[in-house]
């Protein structure tokens, strides 16, 4: 491993102290891991392959060969142990996905709808796009308890007129979340990947104006999610558990189904309860952003009482019983009945 970073350091002409500081740390550990006496941490061979532009995959391989290795060489019975592991890998079945099968089904069905939209993309036009989008603004907003109706988000965000009647808040919800879409499109535009930096830069989006002092920050406070038993985690374990969570999506993103990854990226986020107010809607902007990046279309979900419902009910039931099925299929059947209304809308 450690001639793949020293190599791809090189082959940008980047010196070790400008990695150092692009990951944060003192130039000297750079040349602990480039001569072999250190191993990176998880998150920092995250930072590695992304700065560098090496292969995620095939550093984690070597990663974790150097890992294994470095564990069990000191004992002299190490080559026992490393046929022991071979032997059981070699009988080791993993788990089936889902035990929903009608998972499978539906996302055969969503890969069947996407095969039949690829062909027809030419006739899409941003004056449908952008009907869409500002349904989908509507709707987050609508399940976060906005009042404004779908003509009225309309005229706040394109006509710039205030509605008599409805708060400040309420206009900047919808002001927001449609200049959060656009960055989400600028996003996919530069193919980024999913980062701290791109997940509180969405944040700050939805809450800017509206808690200017909270917009694009971890909580610090301890926080509780109404109507749901699942209590979030205490604000200490916050940053923590938001770097886990990018490092699962670094291990993840390559291999899910991306309507899987979607769905997981969406409730691992609203699980953590990472900011004070806006979760709900950032989650719903970072699950579409991994859609659109992979050619799928906004999965919408409703803000009607029953679909609301729903919702929360799918989620609460993975925070309680720890099975992803259920927010997984809810997902799913949302995507294909957006993509089946899209392809009528285009036919």
């Amino acid at each position: 491993m450690k001639s793949i970073i020293q190599n791809a350091r090189k082959s940008k002409g980047m010196r070790s102290r400008e990695l150092a500081s692009l990951l944060g740390v003192d130039q000297s550990l750079i040349s602990k891991f480039e001569n072999g006496k250190r191993i990176p941490s998880e998150s920092q061979l995250i930072q590695i392959s992304n700065i560098l532009g090496i292969n995620l995959d095939e550093l984690m391989k070597a990663w974790l060969m150097q890992k294994v290795l470095g564990d069990v060489k000191q004992y002299s019975f190490a080559d026992e142990v490393l046929t022991m592991v071979q032997e059981e890998l070699a009988s080791y079945h993993p788990k089936r996905r889902f035990d929903d099968l009608s998972i499978e089904k539906t996302l055969g069905e969503i890969d069947s709808l996407k095969q039949q939209l690829d062909q027809i993309r030419t006739f899409e036009n941003h004056r449908i796009t952008e009907a869409l989008e500002l349904e989908y603004t509507f709707e987050s907003n609508r399940i976060e308890g906005n009042t404004l109706t779908l003509r009225e988000t309309d005229l706040v965000i394109n006509r710039g007129l205030t509605v008599s009647g409805k708060s400040m808040r309420e206009h900047l919800e919808a002001i927001n979340h449609d200049d959060a879409i656009h960055y989400v499109k600028e996003l996919i535009t530069k193919d980024a990947v999913i980062t701290k930096r791109e997940v509180l830069g969405i944040h700050n989006l939805v809450l800017r104006g509206i808690l200017p002092e909270e917009a694009g920050r971890f909580r610090r406070i301890q926080v509780m999610i109404q109507g749901s038993s699942h209590m979030p985690p205490a604000p200490y374990l916050v940053e923590k558990q938001m770097e886990d969570y990018f490092i699962w999506y670094e291990r993840n993103r390559s291999s899910l189904h991306p309507i899987v990854l979607a769905a997981e990226m969406h409730e691992r986020l609203v699980t953590i309860h990472p900011f004070i107010d806006g979760n709900g809607r950032t989650s719903r902007l970072i699950m579409n952003m991994i859609l659109l990046q992979n050619g799928f279309v906004i999965a919408n979900i409703k803000g009607d009482n029953t679909s609301r419902y729903n919702y929360y009910e799918a989620l609460d039931d993975v925070q309680t019983s720890g099975n992803k099925d259920s927010f997984i299929r809810f997902v799913a059947e949302i995507e294909k009945q957006s993509l089946e209304r899209y392809l009528s809308i285009l036919k």
